[in-house]
Formats: structure tokens, sequence, C-alpha cells
């Protein structure tokens, strides 16, 4: 069963396979990328050619189901981000993030750092880290009197003001 795609990927696809074909033939990549209006970097060309000659220069081999949707973060992006999340529980997004784009060479947002680990629950509680509490010094307690109990002499008995039959 062949897998559909909507009618702009496949258009999105025509075009990238028209630039390969051109820039094989000779002519410049920021004249063909004007024409077709696309915004391909040198390195980007190259994956797509490698891409387009695996798929037996075809141009099914350039349809991608993204959708639109960008491809930053490919799952060995993901494994990295869930094995130093379990590894250093404490680590920011902030640092996730720089160290992603240090490592890979992508740069992703930190909330989508934050949501990749919230799907596997991995993500810290929002907000500040509480501070740690010490506990109070023990209070001294004063010793038990022998005579605590006399300021309410009769606790139960009848005295001025009651009658006993009550």
């Amino acid at each position: 069963m062949e897998k559909y795609y909507h009618p702009a990927v496949h258009q999105k696809a025509k075009k990238l396979e028209q630039l390969l074909l051109r820039l094989e033939a000779g002519e410049e990549l920021a004249l063909v990328c004007a024409e077709l209006e696309l915004a391909l970097t040198p390195k980007r060309v190259q994956q797509l050619q490698a891409r387009y000659e695996a798929g037996g220069r075809q141009r099914a081999a350039l349809l991608d189901g993204r959708f639109g949707h960008s491809q930053h973060v490919t799952s060995a992006i993901r494994a990295y981000l869930y094995e130093r999340r379990q590894a250093e529980g404490e680590i920011t997004g902030t640092a996730l993030a720089a160290e992603v784009e240090r490592r890979f060479e992508v740069t992703v947002s930190v909330g989508h750092i934050n949501h990749l680990l919230d799907e596997m629950a991995l993500n810290r509680r929002p907000g500040r880290p509480r501070k740690a509490v010490e506990p109070p010094p023990e209070l001294s307690q004063p010793p038990a009197q022998a005579n605590a109990g006399l300021f309410f002499p009769g606790g139960g008995e009848t005295g001025p003001g009651r009658d006993g039959d009550a």
C-alpha cells in the first residue's frame, strides 16, 4: 500500500528534483533556488543528492512525510536527551540545548526539548527547585510538674451555681 502524501509534498519533491537535475546540468545553486523559490544550503543539497541517488533517482525518494514540519530532532538526538536526563536529573533544558547544538550542530529550542522530555516523563517539575530546609533545632521542653492540673480543681464536681441533680 502506498503512503498518502499531501499534494504540497509532491509539489515540493518535484521542485527538488528539478533543482538537482538543473545543478547536474551545471546551473548555479543561487539562481536555481531563486527561480524555484527554495532556500537550501549547499550542505542540504548534498544530502538531497545522496537521498535521490540512493532512491534510484526517482522523485519518490525526495518525498518526506514531515508535511512541512522541521526535521531537527533525530532519534539519535532524542536518545542523547533521554540518556542525559536520566544520568543527571537536575540538568536544565537550556544546558541540554547548548549540548545538542555543540554535539549535533543542530539548534533545538528549549521548549521543544522540554516537550520531548515531557513525552517520556523525564522533565523536571516547573518552577525553581525548593531550597533545602534545615530542621529547626530541638526546642527544650520544660519538665513536667506534679501540680500542673491544680488550676481546674474538681473537673466534674458540682460547684456554686450548679444544681447537683443535673
